[in-house]
């Protein structure tokens, strides 16, 4: 490859900048081409927010400015046909590469945050020009619309970081990762999320019909994932364990989310139970499926909640029916006899993983160890243990300063029966 003439650049003024004009070599629509570019360097007068001074900014400092950026240029450390923008790299090399190496569910993840609200932002970005401050306005546009909590927000940088991972793996990029030094900006709060109690899942459970409630109970009482539910097998179930060997989402069968993930679940008796009634009413089966559909294949979860669990706990107060039967007209007439009114009894549904948090939080206050409880949810590490799937229930909360306030009323009736005795002493 003949070696291209060292570049000066031409440093013009423009709306009230200085410009740094030079060629670049660039992949447009698969092509490798020579193309001359502009790149803004600085105001040609700067305003001293603090002080209030102004300064003008010559050529000559201008130039020394340009600098970096031509020095970067002439070193020509990169391979023509790498000069890709952002939006090329991600959707014809990252997002593929992805797909060969993460979990489908990871993958659909990663594309809908680029779809969402990556890939308008990326454009006129390219992979070798691209700095700390392009991705911090990335970010900050994001939060600016006020649509997601700080947890996503640090998923998007993560996402973002992972990409430039990639590029410089593949050649595409050089020098320091442009996501490590951003920062997260404010945002909303991240929702709290919901772990059910054990009172909960005892009413919920006394609400279901089977198969329904015996899946829910494996959800409650075993912390399985919803994929990893969906996957059991009978030959997972023996010598009173649950053992995780796979996953299915969205018809995708995929091993367990981590190697940690992969293990075996004590089964409590009334879970147990369940499952023996289960299997009989499935004709005593010892393979297979463990919650089969009418075809014989894995049942899908959500069918399961939309069908059997919905109908249940959405339950109008006025009539006692579903939600979608209270909404029919009755007779002759076009509109419901009534409004749906929800019953507020029943407990509301949170999701399947409420249960595998309700799990970890059950076990909490009853005092089992977070390292235990780690392993029973098969976390790699005890920290997601305790920041994701521990919860403070109001009830704990409550019962805690119960015993705080009966510490300090028991410290001060001791303290004014001393006084009195004083006080009688003196009086003698």
């Amino acid at each position: 490859m003949q070696r291209a003439r060292k570049q000066d650049g031409y440093i013009f003024k423009a709306k009230g900048k200085w410009y740094l004009r030079y060629f670049v070599t660039r992949v447009i629509d698969g092509e490798a081409r020579r193309v001359r570019v502009a790149k803004p360097l600085t105001a040609i007068v700067h305003v001293d927010d603090v002080k209030g001074t102004k300064t003008t900014i010559t050529k000559a400092k201008a130039r020394e400015l340009a600098a970096p950026i031509l020095e970067q240029i002439n070193q020509e450390r990169y391979a023509p046909e790498t000069a890709v923008s952002l939006r090329d790299f991600v959707e014809r090399i990252y997002l593929p590469r992805m797909e060969q190496q993460k979990r489908p569910s990871t993958v659909r993840g990663y594309r809908d945050i680029w779809k969402l609200h990556l890939k308008a932002r990326s454009a006129g970005l390219w992979m070798r020009e691209i700095r700390t401050c392009d991705i911090q306005q990335i970010l900050d546009d994001i939060a600016q619309a006020g649509l997601l909590g700080s947890n996503s927000l640090r998923h998007i940088k993560s996402q973002i970081s992972g990409i430039f991972s990639h590029a410089k793996q593949q050649g595409y990029f050089d020098g320091e990762n442009p996501a490590r030094n951003t920062a997260v900006p404010p945002a909303r709060p991240s929702e709290e999320t919901y772990a059910y109690s054990l009172e909960e899942i005892a009413q919920i459970l006394s609400l279901l019909q089977e198969p329904a409630a015996t899946i829910f109970a494996v959800a409650a009482f075993t912390g399985a994932r919803r994929g990893e539910i969906r996957g059991l097998m009978w030959e997972n179930y023996k010598n009173g364990e649950i053992q995780i060997t796979r996953s299915i989402w969205k018809g995708h069968v995929t091993a367990p989310k981590t190697r940690k993930s992969r293990g075996a679940i004590p089964v409590i008796t009334p879970l147990a139970r369940r499952l023996e009634f289960h299997r009989i009413r499935c004709g005593n089966p010892t393979s297979g499926p463990m919650f089969p559909n009418l075809n014989g294949l894995p049942m899908d979860l959500g069918n399961v909640l939309n069908r059997m669990i919905l109908p249940e706990l959405n339950r109008c107060a006025v009539c006692g029916k579903s939600k979608i039967e209270c909404g029919e007209p009755d007779g002759e007439n076009d509109e419901p006899e009534h409004e749906f009114v929800r019953d507020e009894s029943r407990p509301e549904w949170h999701g399947w993983h409420a249960a595998r948090r309700g799990l970890g939080t059950n076990l909490y206050r009853l005092g089992v160890p977070e390292k235990t409880i780690q392993a029973i949810l098969r976390h790699a590490n005890v920290s997601t243990t305790n920041t994701y799937y521990i919860k403070s229930a109001a009830d704990d909360a409550r019962a805690a300063m119960a015993k705080l306030e009966s510490l300090v009323i028991g410290n001060e009736t001791a303290t004014d029966a001393a006084d009195e005795a004083k006080s009688c002493e003196s009086d003698n």
